[in-house]
């Protein structure tokens, strides 16, 4: 049994995670300003705090085994909506939460970067000794933290995680990733809208995501920075395959979205760590969960539509 702080614990991957880390007998702290809501049930080994990371006062260090830091303001339209925030939240924030994390004997520091710091690559294998090229402040923003964090590796175990774009079905869940996005389109609309469609993106399902935790967690010596994604595939690829499980139309409209990221995992996959689910998985169960209607189109499930409501904005 471990304590575990969990920054953006109620978030889309956080609620995942701190599920399976007190299914495993572990100590959660979770520390979320709730701006999407809070789907975790009461627990007698979870304390749940509302508030600002930046509050770092608020936010309890004492005992704790491990801090995995996956609060932000997530993915790029989010970001661009007020980059003084996003900079603060996305940057600033990890350095004072490592701060105190050193200051409390913290062992180990689990950061949730993002693969779309290496920007616009042409190379088939993007690893992780490739230069950084991020183009958005939500990528600038990233990349700052891991070298901020880096920067404090003799004092404290720092793992800086480059996830692709997560997948899946989440008690909290999220429609605005490509996977659900397009999926949720042919069940709703019987229509799936490409734009462009040659861009690649890496997928990571979400339940891979929180073994790539674990995983960390239980090999606590392991330091430095693993790509976390195994399927790198095309909008228009993605968007075909669900149009193989569901009786939808394609439309394919131009764009002018250059992003295309890749990346290889080999460095994680050689630490011992095995992906059991993907891309198929993950439109197979959001399949099931709209039909038995669990799950539903909603503004709630769209990061920039909750944050437009609630006002964060430049």
């Amino acid at each position: 049994m471990k304590n575990i702080l969990v920054t953006g614990g109620t978030g889309y991957v956080g609620t995942v995670l701190v599920n399976e880390l007190l299914r495993q007998g572990h100590v959660v702290t979770v520390v979320d300003t709730m701006w999407f809501g809070d789907y975790l049930e009461e627990h007698k080994n979870l304390t749940k705090i509302k508030t600002n990371i930046l509050e770092i006062d608020n936010i309890p260090m004492a005992n704790v085994d491990t801090v995995f830091h996956l609060a932000n303001i997530a993915n790029d339209p989010t970001g661009d909506l007020n980059s003084k925030l996003t900079w603060e939240v996305n940057a600033l924030a990890s350095k004072l939460l490592v701060e105190k994390a050193i200051d409390n004997n913290v062992k180990q520091f689990v950061y949730a970067s993002s693969g779309s710091v290496y920007g616009i690559k042409e190379e088939a294998q993007v690893t992780e000794d490739l230069d950084l090229v991020p183009i958005s402040d939500y990528n600038k923003t990233k990349m700052i933290s891991e070298r901020v964090l880096s920067s404090y590796e003799d004092k404290i175990n720092i793992i800086s995680i480059r996830p692709a774009t997560v997948c899946g079905y989440s008690p909290r869940m999220r429609l605005d990733v490509s996977v659900n996005m397009l999926t949720m389109q042919a069940l709703q609309n019987k229509k799936i809208t490409v734009f462009g469609g040659k861009q690649v993106r890496p997928n990571i399902h979400i339940l891979d995501m929180i073994g790539v935790y674990i995983h960390f967690l239980n090999n606590n010596e392991l330091t430095g920075i693993y790509n976390a994604g195994f399927e790198n595939i095309s909008i228009l690829d993605i968007a075909e395959k669900v149009a193989k499980k569901i009786d939808a139309e394609i439309i394919v409209t131009p764009s002018n979205d250059p992003r295309s990221y890749r990346l290889n995992s080999d460095k994680l996959l050689n630490t011992g760590f095995s992906p059991k689910y993907g891309v198929d998985y993950a439109i197979a169960e959001i399949i099931e969960k709209y039909n038995s209607g669990i799950l539903k189109d909603e503004d709630r499930y769209y990061n920039l539509k909750v944050m437009d409501k609630l006002g964060i904005g430049a």
